[in-house]
C-alpha cells in the first residue's frame, strides 16, 4: 500500500500540523526568538512549546477534547497565542472572533460555532450576561483586577491556562493534515457572519505557497488581530519556516515605522487604506530607518516603484479571503495599478457568468478558484450546509467577487459582487472610482457607495475623508475627476466625513455609508448644476 505521502502535492503532517511545528522548532532551535510581543517581552521556540501545552492542559482540565471547538475573545497578544497554540496542541479547533461583537451579532456566532469553553477578556466579558449564551458553560477571564463574573457560567482565572503543564504520559491524539484546525468568521455585512472551516492544509496553503520570498530570517509584523485570516496567516508564515513574528495590537499611523524599528520586522500587510495613509503622509529623513524588507500591498493602491524608493522596501501584492489561499500573486514592484497578480502554481481560476460560464476577457464576472492540492481551500461554512453549496458549486469555489483579466494575464479586481454600482445601464467599479478620488490633492481617504436614482439603478456617492489641514470643495473635486474617468462614473454626490467607519482590519464599512445614504450635508453636483453628458460639463 503507498505511502499517504507519496502525492507530492502534499506536504508531511510534520510541516503543517501545529503540534509537530512546535515540537520541532522547541527541539532544533530551542532559544530562538518566535513572538517579540507590542510590550517588549518575548517568546522563545521552546517558550512557546511550553506556553501551548499549559494552555492545553487548562483547556483540558476544563473538559475540552479533541475535535472540540474553543471560542476567543481577546486582542493581540500573549494570551491570544496561548490559547490558539493550545487549543490546536490539545486536537481542538480554534475560534477567534471578533473584539467588536456584541448584541445579536455576538449570540449569533455563540450559537453558531456551539462551544462550551470561551476564553475571553475582562473588558469584553461583561457582554456576555446580555445575550443566549447557548452551549457556552465555562468562560476564562484574562486581563482584569478582578475575576468578572457572567451569570450561567462558571468562570475561571487566567491561572487556568498557565499553571500546570500536560502529563509525560499525556497520550497525544493524532491529528491529520485535513482535521479542522481553526474556524473564522466572516464580517457578514449582507446576512449572519459565518464560520469557514479551515484544515490544517488550507492555513499551511495559505501561509507557504504565496510568499516564495521569505524565509527564517524574517519576521513578520502582526498588525492585524488574531480573530482575522490576515493575522492567522502571518503567524503561521513564520511557524513554518522556524521565523519570528512582532505581534503588536493593530495598526497606527503615527506609530507604525516606531513598531517596525522596536520589533525588527522585515514583512508585514499592508491593508485597505494603510499604504495609503502611509503615503500621504509628509516625508521624512527618517523614511527608510527602518527594518522593513518587503511588505503586500493589498489592494495595490499606490504606485509600487514611488513607494519603494521613499521607504526602501520591496512591495507585492495578491488576492486573498478567508475562504482560499491567495490564489492570485504578484512579481516584485507589480507596474499595473489596481492588479492583484496572476494564479500562482498549482491553482486554477476563472471569471465567469451568473451560469459558470467563462466571459471575454476584458469584461467583469465572478471570479471562481480550484487548487490541485486536497484541502488547500476552505471545506465549507461550519453548520451552514446551504451556503457550503451555494459557494462550491460545480466543483469550484464562488468567491463572490467580481474580476476582469487585461491582455497581459494580470487580474484586476473590480468590486465585491454586492458592492457593484450599475448606473445608466453601465457596471461601476467602486475600487475603480475611488482610485481616482484618492489622487485628488486634499483626499486623505474615500469610498464609493450606490445609492437609490429616481430613475431607477443607482447613483454614486462618495464618502471623503480631508487631509489634515485641508479643506475640500466638492466642485473642485468634480471638476478633477471629469477628465479622468468615464461621464457615468463621476459621483453625482459628495459627502465630507470626519472618519470612514471600518472593521478591526482597515476595511471600510460600506453598508454602513449605504444605510445612512444621502445624508444631512451631502453635497449633490446636479442641485448645483453640473449635469454631464459624455466627458463634458453643460
Amino acid at each position: 500500500m503507498p505511502s499517504k505521502w507519496t502525492d507530492p502535492r502534499i506536504p508531511p503532517a510534520r510541516d503543517c500540523v501545529l503540534r509537530e511545528l512546535l515540537e520541532r522548532w522547541a527541539s532544533e532551535q530551542p532559544e530562538r526568538v518566535f513572538a517579540h510581543f507590542e510590550d517588549g517581552s518575548e517568546w522563545t521556540f521552546a517558550q512557546t512549546l511550553d506556553a501551548a501545552r499549559r494552555a492545553a492542559a487548562g483547556l483540558r482540565r476544563l473538559g475540552v477534547a479533541p475535535g472540540d471547538n474553543v471560542m476567543s475573545w481577546l486582542p493581540n497578544g500573549p494570551d491570544a497565542l496561548r490559547v490558539w497554540f493550545g487549543a490546536n496542541y490539545l486536537g481542538a479547533v480554534y475560534v477567534p472572533i471578533n473584539l467588536a461583537y456584541r448584541g445579536r451579532i455576538l449570540a449569533h456566532v455563540i450559537a453558531n460555532a456551539q462551544a462550551r469553553v470561551i476564553v475571553a477578556h475582562a473588558e469584553l466579558a461583561g457582554r456576555l450576561g446580555e445575550v443566549d449564551l447557548a452551549s457556552l458553560s465555562d468562560l476564562v477571564v484574562i486581563g482584569g483586577d478582578s475575576l468578572a463574573q457572567v451569570p450561567r457560567l462558571r468562570c475561571h482565572a487566567a491561572s487556568q491556562l498557565q499553571a500546570e503543564s500536560l502529563p509525560a504520559d499525556w497520550a497525544a491524539p493524532t491529528i491529520e493534515p485535513w482535521d479542522d484546525q481553526t474556524i473564522v468568521y466572516t464580517s457578514g455585512t449582507t446576512g449572519p457572519s459565518k464560520g469557514v472551516r479551515s484544515s490544517y492544509l488550507h492555513l499551511y496553503s495559505a501561509s507557504a505557497d504565496p510568499f516564495p520570498y521569505l524565509d527564517d530570517s524574517d519576521r513578520y509584523l502582526v498588525a492585524l488581530p488574531l480573530f482575522h485570516v490576515g493575522g492567522t496567516v502571518a503567524v503561521y508564515s513564520m511557524l513554518i519556516r522556524g521565523g519570528s513574528v512582532g505581534i503588536v495590537g493593530g495598526f497606527q499611523l503615527g506609530d507604525f515605522w516606531q513598531a517596525v524599528r522596536r520589533s525588527g520586522s522585515t514583512f508585514t500587510v499592508l491593508l485597505g487604506s494603510m499604504a495609503t495613509l502611509l503615503a500621504k503622509a509628509p516625508a521624512s529623513d527618517s523614511d527608510r530607518a527602518h527594518t522593513l524588507r518587503h511588505a503586500l500591498m493589498i489592494p495595490l493602491s499606490e504606485d509600487a516603484a514611488a513607494f519603494k524608493a521613499r521607504f526602501g522596501c520591496d512591495i507585492y501584492t495578491l488576492f486573498n479571503m478567508t475562504e482560499v489561499s491567495s490564489p492570485l500573486v504578484s512579481e516584485v514592484q507589480p507596474a499595473v495599478l489596481g492588479s492583484c497578480g496572476r494564479p500562482r502554481p498549482g491553482v486554477e481560476v476563472r471569471i465567469v457568468d451568473a451560469n459558470d460560464c467563462e466571459v471575454e476577457p476584458g469584461s467583469s464576472g465572478e471570479l471562481i478558484v480550484r487548487t490541485d492540492r486536497p484541502w488547500a481551500m476552505n471545506h465549507g461554512y461550519y453548520r451552514d450546509p446551504e451556503a457550503t453549496v451555494r459557494a462550491w458549486r460545480n466543483g469550484w469555489f464562488h468567491t463572490g467577487d467580481a474580476f476582469r483579466v487585461d491582455a497581459e494575464g494580470n487580474y484586476h479586481f473590480v468590486d465585491r459582487m454586492k458592492d457593484a454600482i450599475r448606473r445608466r445601464g453601465e457596471n461601476i467599479s467602486s475600487f475603480e472610482v475611488e482610485a481616482e478620488v484618492h489622487a485628488f490633492a486634499g483626499v486623505q481617504e474615500a469610498a464609493a457607495v450606490a445609492v437609490p436614482s429616481e430613475f431607477g439603478e443607482d447613483e454614486v456617492l462618495v464618502a471623503v475623508v480631508a487631509k489634515a489641514g485641508a479643506v475640500l470643495d466638492p466642485r473642485e473635486l468634480i471638476e478633477h475627476l471629469v477628465p479622468r474617468m468615464p461621464h457615468f462614473m463621476v459621483p453625482r454626490y459628495v459627502r465630507i466625513v470626519d472618519a470612514l467607519p471600518k472593521t478591526a482590519t482597515q476595511k471600510v464599512q460600506k453598508h454602513l455609508l449605504r444605510a445612512d445614504g444621502i445624508a444631512e450635508g451631502t453635497w449633490d453636483r446636479e442641485a448645483a448644476g453640473i449635469r454631464l453628458s459624455g466627458q463634458k460639463i453643460r
